[in-house]
C-alpha cells in the first residue's frame, strides 16, 4: 500500500513540475484595494493546494491519534482482564446435593402450573 501511495504522490509531483514549467508566469494578486501581492503562478497554485490540504491533514492525523490511543486503552484492559482471569484459583466444579422434584423444581417450592411436566393440573 505504502508503494501505491508513494507513485501517486510522484506522479502528482511530476504533473506539478510539468504545470510550473509551462506555467511559470509572474501573476498579481489583490490581498486588498491598495495591498498588491506579484508572484508567479505555480507558487500560488502551491500556495491554494496546502490550504485546502494541511488543515484536512492534521484533522486526520488528530483522529487517527485518538482512535490508537482507544485502541491501545482497550487491549491494555483486555490484557489486564485475561491475566487476572489466568491467576484466579479455579473454582472446583463440586456436585450439589439438592433434591429435585418430579416437576423439576427444588425440594419444597410449588410447581410451575404452566409447566409441561405434569401438565399443568395438581
Amino acid at each position: 500500500m505504502k508503494i501505491l501511495r508513494t507513485m501517486i504522490w510522484a506522479i502528482a509531483a511530476l504533473a506539478f513540475l510539468i504545470f510550473a514549467i509551462y506555467n511559470w508566469k509572474p501573476v498579481e494578486v489583490t490581498l486588498w484595494q491598495n495591498l498588491v501581492m506579484e508572484t508567479k503562478l505555480p507558487v500560488l497554485a502551491l500556495l491554494a493546494f496546502a490550504l485546502g490540504f494541511l488543515p484536512l491533514w492534521t484533522y486526520h492525523l488528530s483522529v487517527k491519534w485518538g482512535l490508537n490511543r482507544r485502541v491501545k486503552a482497550l487491549e491494555n484492559s483486555l490484557k489486564t482482564t485475561a491475566l487476572a482471569r489466568h491467576h484466579e484459583p479455579q473454582a472446583s466444579a463440586a456436585p450439589v446435593n439438592t433434591p429435585v422434584d418430579k416437576a423439576g423444581t427444588k425440594a419444597g417450592e410449588s410447581p410451575d402450573l404452566l409447566s409441561p411436566a405434569d401438565g399443568g393440573a395438581k
